[in-house]
């Protein structure tokens, strides 16, 4: 039965050589990395209107304009940027990894923990605005939005990203293009009926003004920071460099070209029309669902640009998912998260990384209703404290390598990461009692957390520590009819107190390792023969990085191979946290196996607990 629900909703592992066939082309990779920033011109300028109209009426209209053409000198500032964090750190991990390379641990957690925010808002926003577009064309739908959120959430964006990249891409890439082709048609139809219509291009309501007094500063600047909103996801490309298909480094910055282009163009075609047709935010009806109303009617080309707003929507949400797992297992990797989060699935995913995002963004869907408003609020301060820490990082980069063009790379870096502060200052200070103050509030907790996660696997690594010079000593004269399987993975102190008391037991002992790849296994065979305990080690090759089934297979082959009479000891080797919350930090390996042992006929099964003391 398990095996059967695992095929169905994973599908069927793959082995380690399918590896290569996961890369992805520009092509592909545009449609995956760039879903969030290029979707998000369905909302990014409707928050800003909504802001000053809200605000001052009409008479704050004319200010539209130009915020948007300050998000999108921003826009390129930032791309520009980003270009130099791919060609600098092909690895991936984006603002994490250049800033622990750089500028040092705190920079880094900090932007650690900006970005984590900012993916999971990512994930939230973009299903809660997907479904606002759904429910523009479909008013029947209305009240139904946070069910709807979480079932875009569970049962298509998590199931689909656990079968893995190759099943996501194929289903996520068509609908990305399907959306720019209605957003083209949108805007040159747009565009045509402006230039053909008679009378102005905008009409003077729309260029009202109030003077620029302090109070009115303070809206404009707040408007600014919801129009920033349209460009999260720009990180997501550097983020996941070593996805893409060879030169992996030359395709991610071409791709992220073609983003920032497409995303521009978009952004001031959207914002032109808006004030051209004088779109005044109506509750339940997106702006978007405005002006394709204004230029189509409600006819097919309006159904369909709501139809596929509302689904590229919802897979700007699979960018997050695509670029958190991936940096998830390289803070993992380090030891700032649990080291579950860096380990790939049977399907060469991230899984458990799949998992905390798409639990986290369900429980921001449920604590705000699905309003798109209260979530935006918490939008786009993560993502500009991650720009800013690695633009900065990009400099100290470019001033310590010194090659050639160093210097122009590190002044593109610097004015970004002038650009970025500045307005990491203007959404803390308009949009702090609105909500940014979690976010605020949040990073220095997931801080805390990664640091508190690093001291107790350094804690646990200082005691499971093996002395080489000390060997077990081994009595052969024991003529136990008793089979021990000793599984291990690595030689540690837990396992040198377990082979001790296995030789209690019998003088068959069997030391086991089950290796996911060749190269595991080489290192985990050149410790044991560094330690040297007079024994050998059996390793087993799992091609679909499987534990528990390769051991459970090989207790079923001896107690084929061995007289009836005989009995099998499995002694599992594992320590024991002194804080119960360290625990969560670790696999459950050895208690699952010990769960699936235990009803086996004729078969022992003992725990040899090594107590950590801090």
């Amino acid at each position: 039965m398990i095996n059967i629900a695992r095929r169905l909703l994973i599908g069927k592992p793959l082995h380690n050589k399918e590896m290569m066939h996961e890369r992805l082309p520009k092509w592909k990779a545009l449609s995956i990395f760039s879903s969030d920033a290029l979707s998000s011109v369905a909302y990014g300028p409707e928050q800003a209107l909504l802001v000053l109209v809200a605000a001052q009426g009409i008479i704050a209209y004319g200010y539209l304009s130009p915020i948007i053409i300050a998000v999108s000198i921003l826009l390129i500032i930032v791309a520009l940027s980003y270009v130099q964090v791919s060609r600098a750190n092909p690895g991936g991990g984006g603002a994490y990894a250049v800033a622990k390379k750089n500028i040092g641990e705190l920079p880094a957690l900090v932007a650690a923990g900006a970005v984590f925010a900012d993916y999971v808002l990512t994930a939230a926003v973009s299903v809660a605005a997907g479904t606002a577009a759904i429910v523009s064309a479909f008013p029947s739908l209305a009240g139904r939005e946070v069910g709807i959120d979480l079932g875009i959430l569970f049962f298509i964006l998590m199931l689909v990203n656990l079968r893995g990249m190759r099943e996501s891409s194929n289903m996520f890439v068509y609908p990305t293009y399907a959306f720019l082709l209605g957003m083209v048609a949108l805007i040159v139809t747009g565009m045509y009926q402006a230039i053909t219509q008679d009378g102005a291009l905008l009409p003077a309501a729309s260029l009202e003004k109030q003077p620029l007094n302090m109070a009115m500063l303070y809206i404009v600047l707040r408007a600014f920071a919801n129009g920033c909103s349209s460009m999260t996801g720009v990180e997501a490309i550097a983020d996941s460099v070593p996805l893409f298909e060879k030169p992996e480094a030359k395709n991610a910055i071409i791709t992220t070209y073609w983003m920032a282009g497409i995303l521009v163009v978009m952004l001031s075609g959207v914002t032109f029309m808006m004030m051209h047709f004088h779109v005044i935010p109506i509750l339940e009806v997106t702006a978007l669902s405005q002006l394709a109303e204004h230029v189509f009617g409600r006819s097919f080309v309006y159904y369909y640009i709501q139809v596929t707003t509302m689904i590229v929507l919802y897979l700007a949400a699979n960018t997050a998912y695509n670029g958190l797992p991936v940096l998830l297992s390289i803070v993992a990797r380090d030891g700032y998260l649990p080291r579950y989060l860096s380990s790939r699935g049977e399907r060469l995913t991230f899984s458990n990384g799949i998992i905390v995002i798409t639990v986290s963004a369900a429980a921001l869907i449920v604590v705000f209703g699905g309003h798109l408003d209260h979530l935006i609020a918490l939008y786009a301060i993560g993502v500009f404290i991650s720009f800013t820490i690695a633009q900065c990082s990009m400099v100290v980069h470019w001033k310590r390598e010194k090659g050639s063009g160093w210097l122009i790379r590190a002044v593109v870096n610097g004015i970004g990461a002038i650009a970025t502060g500045l307005v990491v200052i203007i959404i803390t200070l308009t949009k702090f009692s609105h909500g940014a103050w979690a976010v605020l509030v949040f990073i220095p907790v997931m801080v805390f957390v990664f640091k508190k996660i690093r001291s107790h696997y350094d804690d646990m690594a200082e005691q499971l520590h093996l002395p080489l010079e000390e060997n077990v000593q081994y009595d052969d004269t024991l003529m136990v009819r008793n089979y021990v399987i000793v599984p291990i993975s690595s030689p540690t102190r837990v396992v040198y107190e377990s082979l001790k008391f296995a030789k209690t037991l019998s003088k068959d002992i069997i030391v086991l390792h089950i290796a996911k790849d060749e190269e595991s296994a080489a290192k985990v065979q050149m410790k044991w023969d560094q330690w040297n305990p007079g024994m050998d080690l059996e390793i087993i090759q799992s091609p679909y990085r499987l534990t528990i089934q390769p051991l459970l297979d090989y207790v079923e082959a001896l107690k084929k191979r061995k007289n009836p009479q005989d009995y099998i000891t499995v002694v599992i080797p594992e320590f024991e946290t002194r804080k119960w919350w360290h625990r969560l930090l670790h696999n459950q390996t050895g208690w699952l196996l010990h769960a699936m042992l235990v009803i086996k006929e004729n078969v022992s099964v003992t725990t040899i607990p090594y107590h950590l003391n801090k």
